[in-house]
């Protein structure tokens, strides 16, 4: 099995090709391609490549299947004994991408 670990908004995330998961929001279409050349290792079941800090000429080549925003995530700060407290919401922008190849 072969997998790949990117930088995608400031997170690094272990991918697969195949699979669909969410990430920052990135500002491209619905079924346009993208492609993450921030990659910090690549494993296939020959070898393991590891980039110091990034693996030259690897690349992994992703379609943006859904533009959406998360759940709401409610901020409550209050403090004790004073009546006083503030509600806060915030929901987050995500682009939800299928992995289509890893090119190591």
């Amino acid at each position: 099995m072969s997998y790949a670990v990117i930088i995608s908004g400031g997170k690094q995330h272990k991918v697969v090709e195949g699979e669909i998961l969410n990430l920052e929001k990135i500002e491209q279409g619905v079924g346009e391609k993208v492609t993450f050349d921030q990659v910090l290792m690549v494993r296939t079941p020959e070898d393991i490549k590891l980039g110091v800090p990034l693996v030259k000429g690897a690349v992994v080549e992703a379609e943006i299947v859904e533009q959406f925003r998360d759940d709401k995530v409610r901020i409550i700060k209050f403090k004790r004994r004073k009546h006083h407290m503030k509600h806060q919401g915030h929901r987050q922008y995500l682009t939800r991408v299928k992995i289509i190849k890893i090119v190591a």
